[in-house]
């Protein structure tokens, strides 16, 4: 078993078995939503939506991986061997959600352009190029998320989410989806004296390999600072790639207009070594 499995495994037996401890209260809010609020949690890092509210999310990422992982064989050159080159790829993206009740939203997200550069491994003994590039369109992708219990002062808030890929740019290796996925995943919330952590856990499913595998997971710390202020920790990961990720919210008319400022890190050498992300959250 990982590493990352293991202190995964352990936040988890602390969270839902240590006791809420006392906060002050809040004007409005229980101690344990100061940093939420009442919303229910999107895919976005610390961000959550309430009933009837839109949130529109224009954003751009940036890729740099000195270290990719490839094979010649997912390029079209046949072998099946793990080789190591250089990656670059930036991405323009618009991410949409909806709050429907209390209890539901959903969530549409697509890469409007991406620009993506592979160097090959010199040791690549194939006819793969020494550069490939591509751009275009990049993923399109949906969510329903469901709220499967509210927190209280003796438990968490639980939740639940269903994520459709569609498939586009099939003929192209660097930026296509070939097929359909899909991802099933499963989270809880707990606002404490210090913070509110969450924890989620994800299956996922290729039409493209038939197969189904443990798929995302992440362990998440939210802070409100000052009505302005917000900060956001996480660690991220897929199978043996596991991230970083610190961000900075500027809430500049108190959760209308929210700057996000993240950048996320690989803490395993399968994880791209650096993705930074900018964008600006607008909420209806």
């Amino acid at each position: 078993m990982s590493k990352s499995v293991v202190l995964l495994a352990t936040a988890a037996t602390v969270f839902f078995v240590t006791p809420l401890p006392a906060r002050a209260q809040a004007e409005e809010l229980p101690a344990r939503l100061e940093d939420r609020g009442t919303g229910q949690p999107t895919s976005m890092f610390g961000t959550y939506i309430k009933k009837g509210e839109l949130l529109v999310y224009p954003f751009f990422e940036y890729y740099q991986d000195d270290d990719a992982e490839y094979t010649p064989d997912e390029l079209g050159y046949g072998l099946d061997m793990d080789f190591r080159g250089k990656y670059r790829a930036e991405e323009y993206l618009i991410f949409l959600a909806y709050g429907v009740t209390d209890w539901i939203a959903l969530e549409f997200e697509m890469a409007v352009y991406i620009g993506a550069e592979l160097e090959t491994s010199p040791d690549d003994p194939t006819d793969v190029p020494g550069e490939i590039e591509e751009s275009g369109t990049g993923d399109v992708e949906g969510q329903i998320r469901a709220r499967l219990a509210r927190e209280t002062d003796s438990r968490p808030e639980f939740f639940s989410y269903l994520e459709l890929v569609s498939p586009q740019q099939e003929d192209k290796v660097l930026i296509g989806t070939p097929d359909w996925e899909f991802k099933l995943g499963f989270g809880a919330v707990r606002g404490f004296s210090f913070g509110t952590m969450s924890l989620r856990l994800a299956a996922e499913y290729s039409m493209e390999e038939s197969a189904t595998e443990f798929g995302e997971y992440a362990l998440e710390y939210l802070n409100r600072l000052s009505p302005s202020w917000r900060i956001y920790l996480g660690i991220e990961g897929s199978q043996d790639e596991v991230e970083m990720i610190p961000e900075a919210q500027w809430h500049i008319t108190t959760d209308k207009i929210v700057v996000k400022l993240n950048s996320a890190f690989g803490v395993t050498s399968k994880a791209a070594d650096w993705a930074p992300e900018v964008g600006i959250v607008f909420s209806f």
